[in-house]
């Protein structure tokens, strides 16, 4: 079972890109505090966070794009019967 996804057994899970959103905007407020740090530590882990970001948006629009896939092909999902794949 998955702990943050929804599935039939956790009806209250998030949608992938949902999560990945809230990891983003996390990480953002944590840059906040050390943007204007100068040390060379401080700046590499910025210079990674902004990396790790764009990937970040990169899995988002993929998930985004997988979540609207199966829209438009079986229209929303329920609890009845999986949209793909099996139970």
């Amino acid at each position: 079972m998955t702990h943050f996804l929804a599935t039939d057994e956790n009806t209250k899970g998030y949608k992938l890109e949902d999560i990945l959103m809230i990891i983003r905007q996390d990480m953002v407020k944590r840059m906040v505090k050390i943007v204007d740090d100068v040390k060379p530590e401080a700046q590499q882990v910025l210079k990674n966070n902004v990396k790790i970001l764009g990937l970040i948006s990169e899995c988002i629009d993929t998930a985004k794009s997988s979540t609207d896939l199966l829209n438009r092909s079986f229209g929303p999902g329920s609890s009845a019967e999986p949209r793909i794949g099996t139970r």
